[in-house]
């Protein structure tokens, strides 16, 4: 039989399965040709594995929520036993990983079927994801634009229709910007919902977590009640979840306090077209009979951004070692990214006394913005400063790729710090996304909710922060304005 594969959602394709209107086989096999079909235009897709996936079905249990749904993963962080996790870096392609992550047997178990890897940014440093490795990954709304990143292949897969869910690491907005850009839903649940183990005590200090990007907010919270949960040794552990965050997508919120501001707490300018989307919101959340007040937790901008971005360096100077170490191989500009080399160059100009101050002035940060949400259930704010950026355009120019390959050859990354590049870097970092990183240091849950478009038909998301560990909020609020402004008809003109 025939069905319309590309118009259903992943709780939409497994009632199909379980009411035999459809075959597992038939949507699997309906997947691989649309990736196929659409793929080799945005380059969102860059491991298949198809046959891993039919052999995989016979072990999907009938029972499962989700059974027989198309699944990609992002190629970070998620181990699948067996295949190469390969980290947007040219060592990691060939190396086979040992056993599943504790979220990829999660994710098995739900009854989500794999079907590839998709493309990230090496090491998941950019907000956009054009890694050398494999090349850009390109906005399906407009082939010229990013999808955004670190989850930018996630998020083209989801929004061309290929699957109806892909996985996302989020460690200064990776599953929001992606979401934002490429007009899906993305929600970064608290930190410790989701598990990162067995591989990792955590991700990026913990400011890294891993869910989903979907079309539908139904999707995104069927997925959250298979997967949330401390595994075993979990660093971060919250207080048991009672109830289902599916269920709450069907229970209107009560009069929510929000507090709304399209002030940016980290860069300084955003776009007429976003701030005209911000102002759509907010109307839309009055007539919703919403309580909104203009108000957001105060931030120390040149400071936090230079915290933040001394840790970062720090974590991707590790993942350089990590990656030299296991390779057997020397840290050379020549095997990573320019703009990972440089950030890498930084991470070992700082100091171990560096990174502790930094992380303990975040931790201190964080406490101010947790006591914002004594007041207020909601905060919204824009995802990005401006429309998705042209692809290449955040890429370092030649001049600056030359500097850096130079400055690697004589280890100078002090000297990166004697000029005040550093300071620079991190004043320019969040100019593009001034809002998301704050969220990733306080661990709230945090969601892209894909409500307002261009009129040339580019979309804009809105981020809606949540109170520690109250992702039940966010989803009731979400399924509320999926159905007052519903976008599951909006398509990509592929």
């Amino acid at each position: 039989m025939q069905f319309d594969y590309e118009n259903h959602d992943g709780v939409g394709l497994a009632e199909l399965i379980r009411r035999r209107e459809v075959s597992a086989d038939e949507v699997l096999e309906a997947a691989v040709n649309r990736i196929e079909a659409v793929n080799p235009r945005i380059n969102a897709v860059i491991r298949t594995l198809f046959d891993l996936a039919r052999q995989s079905l016979g072990s999907v249990s009938p029972d499962a929520p989700l059974a027989g749904v198309p699944f990609l993963i992002k190629d970070l962080l998620s181990q699948i036993e067996g295949v190469p996790t390969g980290n947007g870096n040219v060592h990691w392609q060939n190396k086979a990983a040992s056993g599943d992550s504790e979220l990829v047997y999660r994710w098995k178990r739900a009854g989500l079927v794999i079907l590839g890897k998709t493309n990230t940014p090496e090491f998941g440093l950019t907000p956009y994801t054009e890694p050398g490795v494999h090349g850009p990954t390109f906005n399906p709304y407009d082939l010229d634009r990013s999808p955004g990143g670190s989850s930018g292949g996630s998020a083209a897969a989801v929004a061309a229709r290929m699957v109806p869910i892909a996985s996302g690491g989020d460690g200064g907005g990776s599953i929001r910007i992606p979401a934002s850009a490429c007009g899906v839903f993305g929600m970064k649940p608290t930190r410790g919902r989701t598990p990162y183990g067995p591989f990792l005590g955590d991700a990026w200090s913990g400011f890294a977590v891993e869910h989903v990007l979907t079309r539908s907010v139904r999707d995104s919270a069927a997925v959250l009640d298979a997967t949330h949960g401390a595994d075993i040794g979990s660093l971060h552990r919250l207080a048991d979840h009672h109830g289902s965050f599916l269920a709450s997508v069907s229970q209107p919120p009560e009069r929510l306090r929000i507090a709304v501001s399209s002030q940016p707490m980290l860069g300084k300018a955003v776009s007429t077209d976003v701030l005209a989307a911000f102002e759509a919101t907010v109307s839309l959340l009055r007539d919703l009979g919403h309580e909104v007040v203009e108000a957001a937790p105060a931030i120390e901008r040149e400071r936090f951004s230079l915290a933040f971005l001394t840790a970062l360096a720090g974590e991707i100077r590790a993942d350089m070692e990590w990656t030299s170490e296991t390779f057997e191989i020397p840290v050379r500009p020549g095997d990573f990214d320019s703009s990972t080399f440089g950030m890498g160059l930084l991470g070992k100009a700082f100091s171990a006394a560096d990174v502790t101050a930094a992380h303990r002035y975040l931790k201190f940060a964080a406490r101010s913005v947790l006591r914002f949400f004594e007041s207020y259930d909601v905060l919204l704010t824009p995802v990005l400063a401006d429309l998705p950026v042209k692809t290449g355009s955040l890429q370092p120019s030649p001049i600056e790729k030359m500097l850096l390959t130079a400055l690697g050859h004589i280890n100078g990354g002090w000297l990166l710090r004697r000029l005040g590049i550093a300071d620079k870097l991190a004043a320019e970092t969040f100019e593009y996304m001034p809002w998301t990183p704050v969220f990733n240091v306080t661990g709230q849950p945090a969601m892209s909710v894909p409500l307002c478009w261009t009129t040339a038909g580019l979309p804009i998301g809105m981020q809606f922060v949540g109170r520690f560990a109250d992702e039940d909020t966010l989803f009731r609020l979400a399924g509320q304005l999926e159905e007052a402004r519903p976008w599951k008809d909006r398509r990509p003109p592929l």
